[in-house]
C-alpha cells in the first residue's frame, strides 16, 4: 500500500515511519489529531510513476484547497532515545500544485548530510532506514507549543511542563522566541505555575507558506493559556502518556478554543521514578529482607518480590496499605502497617519482638501511625487472622514432603525451560504453581511456633545471662540441616575432594550475595568463583569444635543452677532450633525457585530475541510478549535503574517522602535515618548495637563495601560492613569478629555469627561511619559494644 488515511491500522512503524505511525495510533485512540494520510515506505522504495496521480487523489479528500504539513516520517526516528528531531525536512503551508514536489524533497532529506551524521553517530545502519511522509491539514493555530508529561530537567513523572506561544509552534522550536513555561503537578486541584514571558515573534501562515511577524504589544506579555487552558491540555497529556506507557513530548495547537495533537514522541534523556514513599508519613525499613535484597531492583525482579511477599507476607500487611515499597529501585518494609495493627489490637508491647526481626529504631524516632479506626483495623485483621492459621497448618502439614522432593523438582523445572516450546503455557500450568506454592510453604515456615524465636531467646537470657543464652541456642546445625551455613560448609567438603564443584553448584548454587536479583548471575553458574572461595575458605572445624565446647558448659552451668528446668528448657530449644532450620530451609528454596525465574526470563529473552532487555519489563509484561503482543520500550526503565544503581546506599531507616537525588547530594546525608519530619536523631561516636553473638575479641577493622572486596579481609581481622547476607558467608571463617550497621538478633550475621563462635554487634546504624578501615577495635559481642581503642596510622 502506497497511500494510507492517518489512522489506518496498518500504520505501523515499518509502513509509516515513526511520526506517521503515533500519530495514526493517537488518532485510532480518539485524540484531536487534524486529518490526513501517509505516503508509506513502500511508495518511497518504488518510487512508481503513477504515485503523484495517488497523493494529489488523497489530498483532494481532506478538501479544496487545504493547507497541509508535509513532514518526513522515517523509520528510525521519534524512537526512545533516538528522536531524530530536525534531522530530516518539514514544509508548511503546501498546497495541491506543490504538495508532490514537498514530498520528494522529504525523502530526499534522508540522505542530507546532518541526518547521515545523526545515524552515524547512533549506530543506524543507512540501509535500516525508510522514508514515509505525512501529509496533514495546517492546524491555523492561534497558539502551540511543547507538552512534556515529566518534568524534562528533574525526571519527575508527576508533573506536567507546557511552553506555549503565539502563532505556529516553529517559533519556539526555531528558538526564535521564549515562550511561557506552565508548570502542574498532577493532584486535583494543583495550582499552576506561570512564568510569562515577553513573547516578541511568532510564525504565521501567509499565501506563500510561513513568515515571522511581531506579535502585537498587548499580548507581548500576555499569557498564551489560562489555568482551565492548562489543565485541559494536561489532561490530553496524561491520557498519551497513558498510551504510551512512558513519558511523551507532545507537540499541541490552539485553534478556535480547541487543543490539536500534532505530534508525540517519548520523552528522550529521562528517567522514571520509582519511589513509593511518595505521599504519605509512613516509616519505612530496609532491615530483614532488605538484607538479602540490597540491590538496586530491576522490574523483572520487582514485580516477582511483590508476588513472593503477597504470598508470603501478607498476613502481615494491613489490608488495604501498602506493606512493601520500592523507594529508589531498593526494597522496603512499611512498619507503619504492622505498628498501626499492634496498636489497633492492643499490642504495642509486641513491638521489641519486631525489633529482633528488622531491627531497633535511631533513639527519639516514633513509628507514625496510618489515621484510621480501630475497629476497622480489628474488623479486617481477625478474619485474616484466622485464615492465616488455618492455611499455616495446612502447610505445615506439606513442608517434609516439599523438602524432600525440592531439588529433583527444581532440576525438572530446568530442563522444562530449557527444552520447551511453550513458555507461557510452561508458567501457567508449572512454574508459577511452583512458586507459588514454595512461597506459601515459606509463609508457614515463618508463622510455626508463634514468637518461639524470640521468646526462647529472652527467656534463657533472664535465666543464664547473654554469653551463656547464646551458647546453648547454638547447634541448630547440628546435622547439617541450618540451610545458612550450607554454602560454607558445601565449601569446605568441596576443598577436601568429597563434593565435585558441579555437585556443590547444583546443591548451593543458588545462595549468594544477590540472589534475589534475577537480572545476575548466581554462583553455580561461575565455576571460577566456586574454586576461588573454596581454595580461600580453610578449615571450619576448630570454629565448630570450640563452639560445641562452649555450649556443653553453658548447659552444665544451667543444669547446676535450675536442674529441674533442663528437660522442659531443652524441649524448647529443640523447638527454637526446628524453627530455625525451618524457615532457613524453605529461604533457601525461595531463592532457588527464584534461579528458576531467572533462567526462564533468560530463555524468554533467548526466543523472542529480546535478550536481556526483558529484565526491564514486569513478568507479566514478559508473559505478552512471548504471547506475540509488541515489545515495549524499556530505554527509559534501563535510564532509571543505572541512575539508581549510581546512588549510595539509601538509610535503613525512611519516614515520609523521601527523595534520593537530594539525599545523595547533602553532605550531611546520614546512611541510618531520613526523617521527612525533621527528626534528627543523635549520633554520637559509640558504636553500640544488638548482641549479635558473644565474645570479646581485638583486632584490626577491614570495612568492606561488598563481599566482592572479600580478599581484602585477612585471617584474624574484624569484618566491618553495612549488612552481610548468605553470600558473605564464606567471608566469616577468616573473620574475628562482624560488625554491621544494619541487622537484628535474626539476621543473617547474627545467626551465622552464633554457629561459629564468632563475636558479633549488629545494627548499630553507624559502624561504618565511625570505624576506618585499618583502625583497631574492641567487639564486645555480648554487651553489643565496639570500641576503637587506635586509628589507622597513630
Amino acid at each position: 500500500m502506497r497511500i494510507m488515511n492517518l489512522d489506518d491500522p496498518a500504520a505501523d512503524l515499518a509502513t509509516a515511519g515513526g511520526k506517521g505511525a503515533s500519530l495514526a495510533r493517537l488518532s485510532r485512540a480518539g485524540l484531536p489529531v487534524p486529518p490526513g494520510f501517509v505516503v508509506t515506505t513502500q511508495a518511497y522504495r518504488e518510487d512508481p510513476p503513477e504515485l503523484p496521480e495517488e497523493i494529489l487523489k488523497a489530498y483532494d479528500g481532506l478538501g479544496s484547497d487545504v493547507a497541509v504539513a508535509v513532514r518526513s516520517s522515517a523509520t528510525a526516528e521519534d524512537l526512545p532515545g533516538l528522536s531524530f528531531a530536525g534531522q530530516q525536512d518539514t514544509f508548511l503551508n503546501v498546497r495541491r500544485d506543490g504538495l508532490v514536489e514537498a514530498v520528494r524533497r522529504c525523502w530526499a532529506s534522508l540522505h542530507n548530510e546532518r541526518a547521515v551524521a545523526y545515524r552515524r553517530q547512533h549506530g543506524v545502519p543507512d540501509d535500516d532506514v525508510a522514508m514515509a511522509v505525512v501529509v496533514q491539514e495546517l492546524a491555523d493555530a492561534d497558539a502551540a507549543g511543547i507538552l512534556f508529561t515529566a518534568d524534562p530537567v528533574s525526571g519527575d513523572r508527576s508533573t506536567t511542563v507546557i511552553s506555549a506561544s503565539w502563532g505556529l509552534g516553529e517559533a519556539i522550536v526555531g528558538g526564535l522566541v521564549t515562550p511561557d513555561t506552565y508548570t502542574v503537578g498532577d493532584t486535583a486541584g494543583a495550582e499552576v505555575e506561570a512564568e510569562v514571558s515577553d513573547k516578541a515573534v511568532m510564525t504565521v501562515r501567509t499565501a506563500d507558506g510561513t513568515e515571522e511577524r511581531p506579535v502585537p504589544e498587548a499580548r507581548r506579555r500576555a499569557r498564551v493559556l489560562d489555568d482551565a487552558q492548562v489543565r485541559e491540555l494536561t489532561a490530553l497529556g496524561r491520557r498519551i502518556e497513558e498510551l504510551y506507557g512512558t513519558p511523551m513530548d507532545v507537540e499541541w495547537a490552539l485553534r478556535d478554543g480547541e487543543f490539536l495533537i500534532l505530534q508525540a514522541r517519548p520523552v528522550t534523556g529521562l528517567r522514571e521514578e520509582w519511589n513509593d514513599s511518595r505521599g504519605h508519613l509512613w516509616l519505612w525499613s530496609n532491615g530483614n529482607l532488605g538484607e538479602a535484597i540490597p540491590d538496586v531492583m530491576t522490574p523483572a525482579t520487582w514485580s516477582l518480590v511483590q508476588i513472593f511477599i503477597a504470598k508470603a507476607m501478607s498476613a502481615t500487611a494491613m489490608p488495604g496499605f501498602r506493606f512493601v515499597g520500592n523507594i529508589g529501585g531498593r526494597f522496603y518494609m512499611n512498619l507503619s502497617s504492622a505498628h498501626t495493627m499492634l496498636h489497633a489490637l492492643g499490642m504495642q508491647h509486641r513491638s521489641g519482638v519486631m525489633d529482633q526481626v528488622m531491627g531497633r529504631l535511631p533513639a527519639g524516632v516514633d513509628v507514625p501511625l496510618i489515621p484510621i479506626g480501630r475497629w476497622q483495623v480489628i474488623k479486617t485483621v481477625v478474619p485474616v487472622a484466622i485464615r492465616l492459621r488455618r492455611r499455616v497448618a495446612a502447610n505445615m502439614r506439606k513442608l517434609p514432603a516439599y523438602v524432600a522432593g525440592a531439588q529433583l523438582r527444581w532440576e525438572d523445572m530446568r530442563r522444562k525451560i530449557a527444552t520447551t516450546d511453550d513458555l507461557p503455557g510452561l508458567w501457567e500450568r508449572e512454574l508459577e504453581p511452583y512458586f507459588l506454592e514454595t512461597c506459601e510453604i515459606f509463609e508457614a515456615s515463618t508463622r510455626q511456633g508463634g514468637s518461639t524465636l524470640v521468646w526462647v531467646r529472652d527467656r534463657l537470657r533472664a535465666l543464664v545471662g547473654e554469653s551463656d543464652a547464646e551458647a546453648m541456642l547454638t547447634g541448630a546445625n547440628h546435622d547439617g540441616g541450618l540451610a545458612s551455613l550450607g554454602p560454607v560448609l558445601g565449601l569446605q567438603r568441596l576443598a577436601r575432594g568429597e563434593i565435585t564443584a558441579g555437585e556443590f553448584a547444583v546443591r548451593y548454587g543458588h545462595r549468594g550475595p544477590h540472589e534475589f536479583e534475577i537480572s545476575l548471575p548466581r554462583p553455580g553458574e561461575d565455576p571460577a568463583w566456586i574454586a576461588g572461595q573454596a581454595a580461600a575458605l580453610g578449615s571450619l572445624d576448630r570454629l565448630l569444635e570450640k563452639q560445641e565446647e562452649a555450649r556443653r558448659a553453658a548447659w552444665e552451668r544451667f543444669a547446676a543452677r535450675h536442674p529441674r528446668k533442663v528437660r522442659p528448657m531443652r524441649r524448647k530449644v529443640a523447638q527454637w532450633a526446628k524453627v530455625a532450620r525451618d524457615r532457613e530451609t524453605m529461604r533457601s528454596e525461595v531463592i532457588r525457585v527464584f534461579w528458576s525465574l531467572r533462567e526462564f526470563v533468560l530463555r524468554a529473552g533467548e526466543v523472542t530475541g529480546h535478550g536481556e532487555a526483558l529484565f526491564f519489563l514486569s513478568i507479566q509484561e514478559i508473559l505478552q510478549v512471548l504471547r506475540g503482543e509488541p515489545m515495549p520500550d524499556v530505554s527509559v526503565r534501563k535510564a532509571t535503574y543505572e541512575h539508581y544503581r549510581s546512588l549510595p546506599p539509601y538509610p535503613t531507616v525512611i519516614v515520609g517522602e523521601f527523595d534520593p537525588d537530594r539525599w545523595a547530594a547533602s553532605p550531611d546525608r546520614r546512611g541510618d535515618l531520613w526523617d521527612e519530619r525533621g527528626v534528627t536523631a543523635p549520633q554520637g561516636d559509640a558504636v553500640t548495637g544488638f548482641p549479635g553473638a558473644p565474645g570479646v575479641v581485638e583486632g584490626v577493622a577491614r570495612v568492606l563495601a561488598g563481599p566482592d572486596d572479600g580478599d581484602r579481609l585477612a585471617r584474624g581481622e574484624i569484618l566491618v560492613t553495612v549488612l552481610t547476607n548468605i553470600g558473605w558467608t564464606p567471608l566469616f571463617p577468616r573473620a574475628a569478629a562482624v560488625v554491621t550497621d544494619m541487622g537484628a538478633p535474626l539476621s543473617h550475621a547474627s545467626i551465622v555469627a552464633r554457629e561459629l563462635g564468632i563475636p558479633a554487634v549488629v545494627g548499630t546504624g553507624n559502624a561504618t561511619a565511625r570505624i576506618h578501615d585499618g583502625d583497631l577495635i574492641r567487639v564486645d559481642g555480648a554487651q553489643g559494644k565496639v570500641e576503637v581503642v587506635q586509628k589507622a596510622g597513630e
